[in-house]
């Protein structure tokens, strides 16, 4: 069997794209590429790879690489995912898939005018927390689900990001982090159709963006939904989400070992079950084992980029309702 060739930019999240990618049978490592050079040379010679470079356009024009995962800073992502895609690579796109709904859109048309595939690497949808949630809640677990939460709750008091990209003006948190919870709770509870947000700009005093959102949506069939994204919360990294349901309700955490399923029963007695989980709250493995499996058999993606740029479309309504003060409805890409 000829192993596809991958290529990874951005060697700080691209990390866990490499274990992925090493752990593939179907992948071999072809070549990395980062801005930063001791970096670039510790990971060269800690996985073995022999080309490494810090210009992408060395990377993206090798014969040799077939896919490429992009997991630099948000801002570069339409640069590198459109010319890897215009090379003929495949391109696994970390999240957010873009900063604004134009980058998505010129990213979908050259996915399709190349004929590559694109998928944005939303990593909730793969840890097993949420998948199991998910699971339950398809098999009428809790009953009809009539809402449902998530909190994207992070310091980014000292995790700028090398060279401050976390601190760029043009990142608003609730898209560069808080799209995690926003993504969720679109993949669980469906079609978001309006949102009203407020934000604040209390714990970060020295960012220029707002660091707490609170968006509430309403959902196609209904369901009401609300996110708190805060990128300075002073707590542990945690993506939180409970779900509530008409028999019901399930509360699942990335970083616990265990999701909590309540159930009501015929009589006054609440059901009560903590069922393990692994704790795999960027699963980035599973992720691209996703990846290469629809390169492989050719076939469609569920989160491709028509998918990512509907999480950016939700995440960009509630910006604009932050300002506005008004509800908002969601603009999709058509």
């Amino acid at each position: 069997m000829t192993k596809l060739g991958a290529g990874i930019i951005g060697l700080r999240m691209g990390y866990q794209h490499l274990i992925g990618y090493k752990n593939n049978p179907y992948v071999e490592i072809r070549g990395i590429c980062d801005v930063d050079k001791e970096r670039l040379n510790q990971v060269a010679e800690e996985f073995k790879i022999e080309f490494a470079t810090t210009d992408y356009r060395e990377l993206i024009s090798r014969p040799d690489i077939d896919i490429v995962s992009v997991a630099s800073p948000d801002y570069c992502h339409l640069e590198h995912a459109t010319e890897a895609l215009k090379a003929g690579k495949h391109v696994l796109l970390e999240k957010p898939m873009a900063l604004s709904l134009e980058e998505c859109e010129e990213m979908i048309k050259v996915s399709r005018e190349t004929k590559r595939k694109l998928m944005v690497g939303q990593v909730c949808r793969y840890t097993p927390a949420f998948t199991l949630a998910k699971s339950l809640i398809k098999e009428g677990t809790i009953g009809e689900l009539f809402y449902l939460e998530c909190d994207y709750a992070h310091n980014y008091e000292h995790t700028e990001g090398v060279g401050g990209w976390r601190k760029d003006p043009r990142r608003e948190p609730l898209i560069g982090g808080g799209c995690h919870a926003v993504d969720l709770i679109r993949w669980v509870g469906g079609e978001i159709e309006e949102t009203f947000a407020y934000a604040n700009h209390k714990a970060l005093r020295d960012w220029p963006v707002d660091d707490t959102t609170v968006a509430i949506f309403k959902f196609k069939d209904d369901t009401i939904g609300k996110v708190l994204s805060s990128i300075g919360a002073r707590k542990p990294y945690t993506i939180r989400a409970v779900f509530y349901g008409t028999e019901g309700a399930i509360i699942a955490e990335n970083t616990s070992p265990e999701i909590y399923v309540h159930q009501a029963y015929r009589s006054e007695m609440a059901g009560y079950a903590a069922i393990p989980v692994n704790i795999s709250h960027h699963n980035v493995t599973a992720e691209i084992a996703e990846f290469v499996d629809a390169i492989v058999n050719d076939r469609p993606l569920e989160m491709d980029g028509e998918e990512g740029a509907r999480t950016i479309a939700v995440c960009v309504s509630a910006i604009e309702s932050t300002r506005t003060k008004r509800p908002v409805k969601v603009k999709y890409i058509s």
